[in-house]
């Protein structure tokens, strides 16, 4: 069936709707429109039933399917009989509209019939013939050639077109031609083409003679040298073959002009051969090896007697106590005590010698009755936007904003397939439903109705694995994603954790686990190695910290390690948390190895970082620790 147009569909809108009516005695406008939408999609009666039996019995369907091809039948008919007499009436007004144009012609040929006279057309020719002769009387004055340039025009009759039957058009063109003619004589006699210059051809010359010298050029009878024309090639191929025998004569002077040149050497660059030394024998001086054991010797000695004098000093804690105060030493020698504190300078005198009436000096003026509150300023800790506490959903609530918005866009999409701007989507066939939703179409031809049903499933299968892969990320976006996770915001305070280990220096697998652990959480820090005290220092957020606490405290086994303490003793090894707490920015970058082998190194280093009391407190707790263990 062919489509109908939208306004032959209009016209058939009320029909239907009396059939339906007369059909089901009830007026129904989802069938209605149901019909109307068969006939704009091209259905066929069978196509057409099926799809009105979803809203009718198959019966009734197929009887009003029936009623509404016999209304297009007769709509069809009636339109094209309308057709055909438009068609006729088109044709009717064509035929009367040339008759009256062929009326019209002919009423004016007959006007000019009768305007043009017998007797005016015979006056014409003699005014014509009277101004010829006038003509010619002037041309035979000029001087006269053998072929006359001025002849005279001939009258109409010598083409053997009779006088009296010329009208008034005939004339004019016979008057254009002879007039035609007497201009090209006029233009023979007066020698504008008369100029023209004929060329007879004469015999063919000889070709001159080839006379050469004794050189080989070419010279003529007088025995001047005579330059030849030089044929230049044309063809492409004969220009590229000219060029490449060009190319291979230069190339051939080159070769024979590089091997003409004589080569230069430098004589003042010796070349020597390279000679191995031969290796002689070596004696040790008498003696040294005695010396070398006299060193061990005393060597041995001497530890063992410091390790008697530490045990001694351990015991009545005269060590402890030395250290410390080197340490105090160390820490005041590089600072200034000022002579009076910034607080006290606003209302005391420059000068604290100075004394009034037995006390100190202090500048009245500034103490009155007021008191002086600080400056309120913003906490560091506090977040610069205000936060808001985000609104937690039911898991019932959210499932019910989830069906209200796929509500929206199902009712959103209907309504873009009712107003035309989408295709309405193809039944979603299954094997199981192909049956019910096809129905006779699937008993027709089984085989082909499966294949198209399978497609369709792969199809299905295949968009919804492209959505997948479109959603998923990619393998950089995965790791910005971890990073994210991993990292903390540290712009309000950083949290600093401080860790003193016995030995680290021959364990690998400790050094390892601590650095790796610390790069891959994204954290900053140092690791100093120094006998008896090793700092570990990291800078992080409270969750990397929590993690690096668990590593350093629990998952790393430190009492398997047996390590020798200043004394000599092995006792296994320890990991103690020193201090933790905040600052307001980072002091290290990334997390690297520093070997200190004296405390003023360690010392050093910490203070280029501007964090000297970090060494401070893990060294005092290092030396404070056997004491306490006694």
């Amino acid at each position: 069936m062919s489509y109908l147009s939208r306004k032959e569909v209009d016209d058939l809108k009320p029909a239907i709707d009396k059939a339906v009516l007369k059909l089901l005695g009830d007026n129904d406008s989802s069938l209605v429109s149901t019909a109307i939408y068969c006939l704009n999609s091209g259905y066929d009666k069978r196509k057409t039933a099926d799809k009105l039996s979803s809203y009718v019995d198959s019966k009734r369907a197929t009887r009003l399917s029936e009623k509404i091809f016999d209304l297009v039948d007769d709509a069809r008919s009636s339109y094209k009989s309308r057709k055909r007499s438009r068609s006729r009436d088109r044709e009717k007004e064509r035929d009367s509209k040339r008759n009256k144009n062929a009326r019209n012609y002919d009423s004016d040929r007959e006007t000019d019939k009768v305007k043009l006279s017998s007797s005016k057309i015979k006056e014409m020719m003699q005014n014509a013939q009277k101004q010829i002769e006038e003509r010619k009387k002037t041309l035979d004055t000029l001087p006269s050639k053998q072929d006359s340039p001025n002849a005279s025009i001939p009258p109409p009759s010598i083409y053997g077109i009779p006088m009296g039957l010329l009208n008034r058009g005939d004339a004019d063109k016979a008057r254009k031609i002879a007039q035609l003619q007497a201009q090209i004589k006029t233009k023979l006699s007066t020698g504008i083409l008369g100029n023209v210059i004929i060329h007879v051809p004469t015999a063919p010359e000889k070709p001159t003679p080839l006379i050469l010298d004794d050189e080989g050029r070419t010279v003529d009878k007088t025995g001047k040298a005579v330059q030849l024309t030089h044929i230049a090639p044309t063809l492409k191929a004969n220009i590229r073959a000219k060029k490449r025998q060009e190319f291979r004569t230069q190339l051939h002077e080159k070769l024979s002009d590089d091997n003409n040149e004589p080569k230069f050497y430098d004589n003042r660059i010796g070349a020597k051969p390279a000679m191995r030394n031969k290796r002689t024998l070596r004696f040790h001086e008498p003696g040294k090896f005695q010396q070398l054991a006299e060193r061990l010797r005393m060597k041995a000695q001497l530890e063992k007697l410091q390790n008697e004098i530490s045990q001694i000093a351990k015991k009545t804690g005269i060590s402890s106590a030395t250290k410390l105060a080197l340490i105090a030493k160390s820490e005041g020698t590089n600072e200034d005590i000022p002579s009076m504190e910034w607080w006290d300078s606003v209302i005391l005198e420059d000068n604290l010698d100075t004394i009034r009436d037995g006390k100190i000096a202090i500048k009245s003026y500034i103490v009155n009755t007021l008191v002086e509150h600080p400056t309120q300023m913003r906490s560091p800790t506090d977040p610069l936007r205000p936060a808001y506490m985000p609104v937690f959903l039911t898991k019932k609530e959210r499932k019910k904003l989830r069906r209200q918005n796929r509500r929206e866009m199902w009712k959103e999409e209907q309504e873009k397939i009712r107003l035309g701007l989408e295709a309405p989507p193809e039944p979603k066939l299954r094997i199981s439903n192909l049956m019910r939703v096809l129905g006779t179409e699937a008993v027709q031809d089984p085989t082909k109705i499966e294949a198209h049903v399978r497609e369709q499933m792969a199809k299905r299968q295949r968009a919804h694995e492209e959505a997948n892969a479109a959603r998923q990320l990619t393998t950089e976006q995965k790791r910005q994603k971890k990073i994210r996770k991993v990292k903390e915001d540290t712009s309000l305070g950083v949290f600093i954790s401080i860790f003193r280990i016995r030995d680290l220096h021959e364990l690998a697998s400790k050094k390892f686990k601590i650095e790796t652990n610390a790069k891959q959480l994204f954290m900053t820090g140092c690791i100093v190695l120094y006998p008896d005290c090793c700092v570990v220092v990291v800078e992080g957020g409270t969750k990397q910290q929590k993690k690096y606490k668990k590593l350093m405290q629990h998952r790393i086994k430190w009492e398997e390690d047996i390590v020798k303490d200043p004394d000599g003793n092995e006792v296994p090894n320890k990991c103690v948390l020193v201090w933790e707490g905040t600052s307001k920015q980072r002091n290290f970058g990334e997390v690297k190895f520093k070997a200190c082998p004296t405390e003023r190194l360690a010392r050093e280093y910490f203070k280029k970082h501007k964090v000297e009391h970090y060494w401070d407190l893990a060294y005092s707790n290092a030396v404070l620790e056997p004491t306490i263990e006694v």
